[in-house]
């Protein structure tokens, strides 16, 4: 639908906003709204998130001067109207696209994104470090803005942030985004603390209005200010019966809660508070999804809908019969071992829905913990259970556990506590990009002592491995698997033990001995029966390997000893990764055979479908074909045509 815009189809950059009159900005966020409604409804993205600060994202590019001011949006999700306003509209559609913008802000997308940014609980370290920078460099002008919600203040980071900024001279200011939603209601003693904040905002006013005045009698300096802060901090506890916030506590100047849903009061607001010396806070109470009555109700659903009818709300429903998703296979299988192992409990860093944990919650809350978006503490609580004799699933995205990684070394593997490490979204994610794509973990895992990592290459080796993983005296023990649908409709098998450190021979050949790890033995064993189809007396061995550490030493020496030639195909990096694995053991073991490691490149991968980046990367089916192709050139007797190598 092509909607004709009083305002928004003019504003191509932050001035021509500020073009617009004060009192006209609430048919702005309007038309804003209803644009991102449009656009995700037909382009796929994260909705809730962005609908949620339409107002907030308005004022700040009202008031502030950006690009010179630096705006620090945390996370990302709620990034959309930002990117809008700053000559992006015209582009949106391509948002989360292969070749298209990026879902979260990038630099060296526009210079108004001014972080790179995509896991949470970095804006305030980010934006306090600009801070000190522009302090540093005599830019007493410019004001850095870090904006901190959808979860993200349940992180340890950010609190580190916070400590810091309330000891080094800064003037950030921190808007806190309170909608009490990461993906999932936030769980957490700090999450109810906001909720319980109760702040006069005539209070702050008067409190901000006076000390003005006291700096222009020049009674008071920057150095007496925190003294000054202090006595009125208390003088308020006094007045509402409560003690002072956190931030207060610290230091940091409060202001709120205020309604993030009054673009005028938030413009009003910020000017005043935005030239004041030293680190700030301003709350903003605002609702996820708001201005759009489905996501408004159900708004864990709305977080990423998919497509949708921007004007009746229905969404899109596939209703083809296909195999489940990965998550669906782990939510519900470890719910079925739950019920058999009372030792078995559930711990995910605010992602219930996302990996299906919310199958065993809702059966048996007691033994699932949401411990909001904190991986680090994630790991180490699981460490303690495991200690106490709990067998903890601790299920991490991939790219998240990069933020966990002393954790795993330190409080788990160096004690060899069983706790099962189950990092979901590994490989190839796709539309969320590179920072979310799970590239990494095989390198910076196999390289840890005592742990055992394993990739399943369809579901029932999911369910098996997770069975195993279960069984008394394994360790720590990593099982990583993909996002998405898997391959097999019927895929509730009676689950088994398997041997630790054992693979499989899947195909016998003789020309070429390809090794697979996880689920990229569907894309090579797509490629073999291809080129077996095409060209004459040419085999091709296929094995699957199902564990990079300890790796099958019997497998490894098998097709040391037979091939001239040995390809390893992964879904992560190939520097450190299971090809260097396989090259580590045959030098080890003196086998002068050549092996091509086949994987990511020494590079981050953009966003996009997954099959459009396997394609890019050569590691979808016809990419694998080309490449083994290659290798067996001097050997190719072509009976039906081949595409050219």
């Amino acid at each position: 639908m092509n909607r004709v815009y009083k305002y928004l189809n003019s504003i191509d950059t932050p001035a021509d906003l500020k073009a617009i009159p004060k009192e006209e900005l609430p048919v702005v966020c309007d038309e804003l709204r209803q644009f991102i409604i449009d656009e995700v409804s037909k382009n796929p993205g994260h909705l809730g998130s962005s609908l949620g600060v339409v107002e907030l994202s308005v004022a700040l590019h009202y008031v502030f001067n950006t690009p010179y001011d630096r705006l620090v949006w945390d996370v990302g999700h709620q990034a959309y109207g930002h990117k809008i306003l700053t000559g992006r509209r015209k582009e949106f559609h391509s948002n989360r696209q292969f070749k298209g913008i990026s879902g979260f802000p990038s630099p060296k997308e526009s210079e108004y994104d001014a972080f790179g940014v995509g896991h949470a609980s970095t804006s305030i370290s980010a934006g306090l470090g600009m801070s000190i920078a522009s302090l540093l460099k005599n830019e007493k002008n410019r004001h850095i803005v870090a904006v901190i919600g959808d979860g993200s203040m349940t992180g340890g980071l950010a609190f580190e942030g916070l400590n810091n900024a309330s000891m080094d001279k800064n003037n950030l200011l921190i808007i806190l985004n309170d909608n009490q939603m990461a993906i999932d209601p936030i769980k957490g003693g700090f999450t109810q603390y906001l909720v319980d904040i109760t702040t006069s905002e005539a209070y702050n006013f008067w409190r901000y209005k006076i000390y003005k005045l006291l700096r222009r009698l020049k009674l008071i300096n920057e150095h007496k200010k925190n003294r000054i802060i202090r006595f009125t901090n208390s003088i308020k506890s006094k007045i509402s019966q409560q003690s002072n916030n956190i931030f207060e506590g610290l230091n940091i100047r409060y202001f709120g809660p205020v309604d993030g849903h009054d673009v005028n009061g938030l413009v009003r607001i910020l000017s005043d508070i935005k030239d004041f010396e030293g680190p700030k806070v301003l709350h903003c109470i605002t609702k996820k999804g708001k201005g759009y009555e489905p996501a408004e109700k159900s708004v864990t659903e709305w977080h990423a809908p998919g497509v949708f009818n921007a004007e009746t709300g229905e969404r899109h429903a596939d209703n083809g019969v296909k195999p489940p998703l990965f998550q669906q296979v782990f939510g519900e299988t470890l719910l079925e071992l739950a019920k058999q192992n009372e030792k078995i409990v559930a711990i995910t860093p605010a992602m219930p829905s996302g990996c299906s944990m919310i199958i065993m919650q809702k059966e048996l809350p007691e033994r699932v913990f949401d411990v909001g978006i904190a991986e680090g503490h994630a790991v180490t609580f699981s460490a303690g259970l495991a200690k106490e004799g709990m067998i903890p699933f601790c299920n991490v995205y991939s790219s998240f556990m990069q933020r966990a990684y002393d954790n795993v070394i330190h409080d788990v593997a160096l004690q060899k506590l069983n706790v099962v490490l189950c990092l979901d979204r590994a490989g190839i994610v796709g539309p969320d990009g590179a920072t979310h794509q799970g590239l990494f973990d095989l390198a910076y895992m196999r390289c840890i002592p005592n742990l055992t990592i394993a990739a399943p290459r369809n579901e029932m080796e999911l369910r098996n491995l997770m069975y195993t993983a279960q069984q008394p005296g394994m360790g720590p023990f990593v099982i990583r698997y993909p996002r998405g649908c898997g391959f097999n409709i019927n895929w509730r098998n009676k689950m088994e033990t398997l041997p630790t450190g054992k693979g499989l021979r899947l195909k016998k050949g003789v020309d070429l001995a390809v090794l697979t790890i996880g689920t990229m033995a569907q894309h090579a064993a797509k490629a073999i029966e291809e080129i077996e189809q095409e060209v004459e007396n040419i085999s091709i061995a296929h094995y699957d390997l199902r564990f990079v550490k300890p790796v099958d030493e019997e497998l490894l020496h098998e097709a040391g000893r037979n091939f001239n030639q040995i390809v390893t195909v992964e879904d992560g990096v190939v520097q450190g990764g299971f090809g260097s694995a396989v090259l580590e053991f045959m030098s080890d073991n003196r086998y002068n055979v050549p092996v091509q490691r086949l994987g990511i490149p020494d590079t981050f991968v953009e966003h996009g479908t997954p099959a459009e980046l396997y394609a890019m990367l050569g590691l979808d089916a016809p990419g694998l074909k080309k490449s083994f192709l290659k290798l067996l050139k001097p050997k190719l007797k072509i009976v039906r045509k081949v595409e050219p190598v």
